[in-house]
């Protein structure tokens, strides 16, 4: 599971063979969701409340970031770290 960035307890990654649509993967403890990289929907999972807010939040700071990584996984490049939410 390449990490693409961790902050407060939550794991955010993306796999190189994953399907469309274009999405990333967080984890948080025993919890986990697929987050829609065009749409911020959750697409698949569970997620606590709040930390559920703190993914949304970094989700919206990192948008373009993503999309970046979702090309270079598919281009089976290696993925660029991004800045967690402080």
């Amino acid at each position: 599971m390449p990490e693409i960035s961790r902050f407060l307890g939550i794991i955010i990654a993306m796999y190189y063979n994953d399907h469309s649509p274009p999405h990333f993967h967080a984890k948080y403890g025993g919890f986990e969701i697929k987050v829609d990289l065009q749409s911020g929907e959750i697409i698949d999972g569970t997620f606590p409340t709040r930390a559920k807010k703190l993914v949304m939040e970094w989700y919206n700071l990192h948008r373009d970031e993503l999309e970046e990584d979702w090309r270079l996984a598919k281009d089976r490049k290696p993925l660029n770290r991004i800045e967690p939410l402080e």
